[in-house]
C-alpha cells in the first residue's frame, strides 16, 4: 500500500481545509486511508438520463441541462428559496433549492448542469426539488450519468464534498497503493488487488465491480482479525508456563462430597477438559459457555480449588459489582466449609480494607480473589496468580483479559459465559479459545413458564405476583434503561416502585435498585433481597446475569420489546433456581414483526441456544448480546452473520498463514503485519 500518502492526515488532500478536517474527524476519518476506507452505504443509479417532461409527478430523476436564469425568493423570514430556470433540450424545468443562497452564484446561466431530485408537476410548471447536483464541465461528473455513491455523513458535510474529496484521494494513490493480501488468496477467491478495489468500491464502473470490490474488503476484513486470532493461538501454544499443578487432593474430594448434587454428564465433561488443561505444560484457554443455571460457578469453583492445592492463586473477574459480590457470596460459603478463604476486590471498597487486602494477596497469604475490572489497577499484585477466570467476558474487551493475565507469569485462563453463542459467532468473538459446553441444566430444574401480555393485563401480572409473596417466594419486577431517555426510564422506574409500595403492594416491602446508585446502596439492597426482607426488587439496573436468589420466582419485564431475546432469557434464568413452579412475564406492546417474533420464541422455548440462533437472525450480530462491547473490532463492512461463509474461510485461511509463516518472515507476511498493527495496534497479541 502506498503507506507514507495512506497515513498522512486527510487534510493533505487537496480539496480538504482544516475546518473540512475537523467535519471528518467526527465520522472517525483522520487520515487518508480513513477516507478512503469510509465506504458508500449504497449507490443510486443515475445512468439513465430523462427529460423532466418525461418523468412521472413524485419520482426521483436525474436530469442535464442549460441553466437559463436564476432568482432568490424570500417568502419569510429565515427561508430562501432559489430557483434556477433550466433546459433539458425538450422544455423549461425549474431547480429549486431552500436556504442555500450561494447557488445563484456558483450556478450562472449558461452553464451545463446535472441535478438530482424529486419531480413535481403540481403547479403546472414541472419542478425539480433538489437533493443532488453537479456541474457538467466535459469531465467525469461524480454525482450523475453513472453509479453514485450514497456515503454515512455527518452535519457540515454534504455528499457531493465528500465525493470530491475521495476522488481526489484516489487520483493522490496515483494507483500505486500497494497490496497486502497474499496474491495466492486474491487469486484464490478471485478478489480485486487493493487499488482496483478501493476504486471500484467509491465509484464503480458497473454493479458487478461494486460487488466484487465489497467481497474483498469484508474478506480482507475478517482476514486479518482471524489473523491476530490465529497469532495468539500460535503465542498459547508455542509457550510454556511456569507452574504445575498437584493432582486433585483431599480439599475438591471434600468440596464434591460437600456438594448437595450430582454433577450432570455437561460438568463432568467441562471438568475433564478443563483438568487436561491444567494438566498440561501449556497455558489453558478456554470458553467455558452454558446455558443460565447450567452449574458453570461449581465447575469454576473446582478449578479454583486445583489451583489452591498446588500453591497457585486465583482470581476471577466478574463484569459488574453485583455480580462480582454474588460470586464472593455464593463460593465463599462452600469455600470456607473446607477451610479455603476467598477475598472480594471491588471499585466501591474501603481504602484501609482494600490496602489490607492487597497486602496479603502480594504475599501470597490470600490465594483466591473475585473482583470487578477494579482487579487490573497497577497497584494489585500476586505472588503466584496461576489461574485467571473471567465471567462474561463479552462485557470486557480483549485487552483487559490481556492485562489480567500479565499479572501472572502465562495463568491459565477460564472465561465463563452465560450468553449461548451460536457456533459462528463463538469462533469470531473467542477464536483463540478452546470452547467446552455445559449442555444440560441440573436436574430437578423446572421449566420456569414464560407468557407475553398486553399492557392491559399488568394487573394480572401483579397479582400473580402477590400471591406468590402471599406464599413465601419473591418477585423482579425489570424496567427497561435506554440511553437516549435515560432520565425518563429512571423516573419510570422510581414512580412505579413508589406505586407499588403504595397501592398494590403495600403490604410488604419494595426495593428499587437503578444504576445511578452508589455501589453501597446497591449493595445494601441486594442484602435485604437476598435475605428475604424485600419481596419484590423493582430494577432498571441489569441484573441479567449471576444474581442467583432461589426463592424469587417471578420475573416480570415491563416494556419487553425494548429488550434483545439473549438479554430476555438471561433474565428469565434469575427465576426457576429453587425448587419451586417460576414464572415470567412479558409485557409488551410490540410494533414491528420482529418484536412479535421475539416474544413469541421466548414464550415457545427455554433453549438459549435455539434463542441466540433467533436473536442473531432478527438482529444480526452487531447487536447481539452487546459484541460492540466485546473487545471485537468495529466492522466497518463485514457482517458476522450474513458473510458467515467468508468468515469461515478467512479462518481457514489465517490458520494456514500462520502455521506455515509462524513469525511473518517473508517479503508479503511483513506487508500482512503492518497492516495487522496498523489496524489492531502492536499489543502482545500480536508480536512476532
Amino acid at each position: 500500500m502506498n503507506k507514507d500518502f495512506l497515513m498522512k492526515p486527510v487534510q493533505s488532500v487537496k480539496t480538504v481545509g482544516p475546518r473540512r478536517a475537523a467535519t471528518l474527524q467526527r465520522i472517525g476519518i483522520f487520515t487518508v486511508k480513513d477516507l478512503l476506507y469510509h465506504f458508500p452505504r449504497r449507490y443510486e443509479d443515475r445512468t439513465r438520463l430523462s427529460p423532466a417532461g418525461a418523468c412521472a409527478h413524485g419520482e426521483t430523476a436525474t436530469v442535464r441541462g442549460k441553466v437559463l436564469a436564476a432568482q432568490d425568493l424570500k417568502p419569510r423570514r429565515g427561508l430562501t428559496i432559489t430557483k434556477l430556470a433550466v433546459h433539458d433540450g425538450f422544455g423549461i424545468f425549474y431547480a429549486v433549492w431552500f436556504n442555500q443562497p450561494f447557488i445563484k452564484k456558483s450556478l450562472a446561466p449558461g452553464k451545463m448542469i446535472y441535478v438530482t431530485g424529486k419531480v413535481d408537476k403540481s403547479f403546472g410548471a414541472i419542478q425539480v426539488t433538489v437533493e443532488d447536483y453537479d456541474l457538467d464541465d466535459g469531465s467525469d461528473s461524480l454525482s450523475a450519468g453513472r453509479l453514485v455513491p450514497v456515503y454515512p455523513l455527518t452535519e457540515q458535510l454534504n455528499q457531493r464534498q465528500l465525493r470530491v474529496m475521495v476522488k481526489t484521494a484516489l487520483e493522490g494513490l496515483n494507483n500505486q497503493a500497494l497490496e497486502f493480501l497474499p496474491e495466492e488468496i486474491t487469486k484464490k477467491y478471485n478478489l480485486p488487488r487493493l487499488a482496483k478495489a478501493l476504486s471500484q468500491a467509491h465509484f464503480p464502473d458497473h454493479e458487478k465491480e461494486a460487488g466484487a470490490a465489497r467481497k474483498r474488503f469484508i474478506f480482507e476484513e475478517l482476514f486479518l482479525f482471524q489473523l491476530v486470532l490465529a497469532v495468539r493461538k500460535r503465542d498459547i501454544s508455542g509457550s510454556e508456563k511456569a507452574h504445575r499443578y498437584q493432582p486433585e487432593g483431599d480439599l475438591l474430594r471434600l468440596y464434591k462430597e460437600n456438594l448437595p448434587f450430582q454433577l450432570t454428564r455437561g460438568q463432568l465433561k467441562a471438568w475433564e477438559e478443563i483438568s487436561r488443561d491444567l494438566d498440561s505444560p501449556r497455558p489453558m484457554h478456554r470458553l467455558l459457555q452454558g446455558d443460565v443455571g447450567a452449574g458453570k460457578t461449581v465447575v469454576s469453583a473446582m478449578t479454583m480449588i486445583r489451583a489452591v492445592e498446588s500453591g497457585l492463586q486465583g482470581v476471577l473477574m466478574a463484569p459488574t459489582e453485583i455480580l462480582a459480590e454474588q460470586h464472593y457470596l455464593g463460593m465463599k460459603r462452600d469455600l470456607a466449609a473446607i477451610g479455603v478463604e476467598m477475598g472480594l476486590l471491588t471499585g466501591g471498597a474501603r481504602k484501609k480494607e482494600r490496602e489490607r487486602l492487597l497486602e496479603r494477596l502480594a504475599d501470597g497469604e490470600l490465594k483466591l480473589l473475585v473482583g470487578t475490572h477494579a482487579l487490573i489497577q497497577e497497584d494489585v499484585n500476586f505472588q503466584k496468580l496461576g489461574l485467571v477466570i473471567v465471567d462474561e467476558q463479552h462485557r470486557f474487551g480483549v485487552r483487559q483479559r490481556a492485562t489480567l493475565g500479565r499479572k501472572g507469569d502465562l495463568p491459565d485462563t477460564l472465561v465463563m459465559t452465560a450468553t449461548p453463542i451460536p457456533r459462528t459467532l463463538a469462533l469470531t468473538l473467542y477464536g483463540d479459545l478452546d470452547i467446552s459446553i455445559i449442555g444440560e441444566l441440573p436436574p430437578g430444574r423446572t421449566p420456569v413458564r414464560t407468557y407475553a401480555a398486553l399492557p392491559g393485563a399488568l394487573h394480572k401480572a401483579l397479582s400473580l405476583i402477590r400471591q406468590q409473596v402471599n406464599q413465601g417466594r419473591q418477585a423482579y419486577i425489570v424496567c427497561p434503561l435506554v440511553e437516549e431517555s435515560e432520565k425518563v426510564d429512571l423516573k419510570a422506574s422510581v414512580d412505579l416502585a413508589a406505586d407499588l409500595a403504595s397501592s398494590e403492594f403495600k403490604d410488604f416491602k419494595v426495593g428499587l435498585l437503578h444504576g445511578r446508585m452508589k455501589s453501597d446502596e446497591k449493595e445494601e439492597i441486594m442484602s435485604l433481597f437476598r435475605e428475604g426482607e424485600i419481596k419484590v426488587l423493582v430494577s432498571t439496573t441489569v441484573i441479567e446475569v449471576g444474581v442467583d436468589i432461589p426463592n424469587a420466582t417471578v420475573m416480570l419485564i415491563m416494556d419487553a420489546e425494548r429488550f434483545g431475546l439473549a438479554q430476555l432469557h438471561q433474565l428469565r434464568g434469575r427465576v426457576g433456581r429453587g425448587g419451586y413452579q417460576s414464572y415470567c412475564v412479558l409485557i409488551a406492546n410490540p410494533k414491528t414483526d420482529e418484536g412479535r417474533a421475539r416474544l413469541k420464541a421466548m414464550t415457545q422455548t427455554s433453549d438459549g441456544f435455539a434463542l441466540a440462533e433467533e436473536d442473531l437472525r432478527l438482529r444480526g450480530p452487531g447487536e447481539f448480546h452487546g459484541t460492540r462491547q466485546s473487545g471485537l473490532p468495529e466492522f466497518k463492512i463485514a457482517d458476522l452473520l450474513r458473510d458467515w461463509k467468508a468468515l469461515e474461510a478467512a479462518r481457514e485461511e489465517a490458520q494456514a498463514f500462520v502455521q506455515k509463516d509462524p513469525y511473518f518472515k517473508s517479503a508479503e507476511s511483513r506487508a500482512l503485519l503492518e497492516e495487522m498493527h496498523a489496524r489492531f495496534g502492536s499489543g502482545n497479541y500480536i508480536e512476532a
